[in-house]
């Protein structure tokens, strides 16, 4: 099972910018879809973004697009969360997830979270003035 470390949680006035972590071991992320999702105080776990495996085809949820950027560095096995112009609704627990692995080319990921079967522990994302 693919062990992931999440990292960059922080306090941030709003419009302030966050880069996430999600580190791997065991596993390669190259040959997994990776999704970041949010949960926070009271309410449901949301699906943010996600990047495919091998193509690196990413998805966002429209309250991020346009803002926030999901990225996969192969050398250092991590997945990366750009979150810019960030506003107090974003507060939450952050979680990355990966299914797979999927060795073939030209697939999409979803956030449908019941297809991970792989999460980080989280890092607190706190936006507030």
């Amino acid at each position: 099972q693919v062990q992931l470390v999440e990292s960059g949680g922080d306090l941030v006035q709003p419009g302030g910018s966050l880069r996430l972590s999600c580190a791997a071991s065991r596993a390669n992320l190259q040959f997994y879809a990776v999704g970041w999702f949010r949960q926070a105080p009271g309410k449901e776990r949301e699906g943010v973004s996600c990047i495919s495996s091998i193509d690196g085809n990413t998805y966002y949820v429209d309250s991020g697009k346009g803002r926030f950027t999901i990225s996969r560095d192969n050398g250092k096995n991590t997945v990366y969360l750009q979150m810019n112009s960030l506003q107090p609704e974003a507060t939450a627990v952050y979680y990355c997830a990966t299914y797979g692995p999927t060795l073939s080319s030209g697939r999409r990921c979803t956030l449908a979270a019941d297809n991970y079967n792989s999460w980080g522990q989280g890092t607190q994302v706190t936006v507030s003035s």
